[in-house]
């Protein structure tokens, strides 16, 4: 698996809504978690950056989301709730369009509850940097991209 396998900025089924894992999907799991797995190691490889990624990335039209900070998560029919109203801005970027940045808005913290590769459910509360990063990978399940969240038309800059 190399780059190329991420869907780029443009293709319409990235701004599709995704499906849950049910049923003889789960029998897919392993097999979609070695592919999210191999793609974000070589974007870190090629990029020195990312840490996670949303199956729809690959095409996989499932409610998926594979991170890899100081360990692998999976994240499997996940749910957002308990938005902060507190907010924060970052530049973003996306495997979907690697050497682009987009200013954003993102919430503090937020409570994330979901399903492991083992199906058992799991809440956790985050915040900051994790927050963002879930909010991201959520945000793709949803069939939304970073540049439709910039926070102005000039909040747009290339990778350094």
């Amino acid at each position: 698996m190399s780059t190329s396998q991420v869907l780029l900025l443009g293709d319409p089924r990235l701004y599709e809504k995704c499906t849950p894992v049910v049923g003889r999907d789960w029998l897919d799991v392993p097999n979609m978690i070695a592919r999210l797995d191999m793609v974000l190691n070589a974007f870190k490889t090629q990029y020195g950056a990312f840490r996670g990624i949303a199956a729809p990335q690959l095409g996989i039209m499932k409610r998926m989301i594979y991170m890899n900070i100081d360990h692998p998560v999976v994240i499997i029919n996940p749910e957002l709730s308990k938005l902060s109203e507190e907010m924060f801005e970052l530049w973003d970027d996306c495997m979907c369009f690697p050497n682009l940045l987009v200013r954003v808005k993102r919430h503090y913290s937020c409570t994330l509850r979901f399903q492991n590769e083992h199906q058992e459910i799991k809440t956790w509360q985050v915040e900051g940097g994790l927050s963002e990063l879930i909010q991201h990978e959520y945000d793709h399940l949803e069939g939304i991209l970073a540049i439709q969240r910039a926070i102005a038309p000039t909040a747009f800059m290339w990778r350094p």
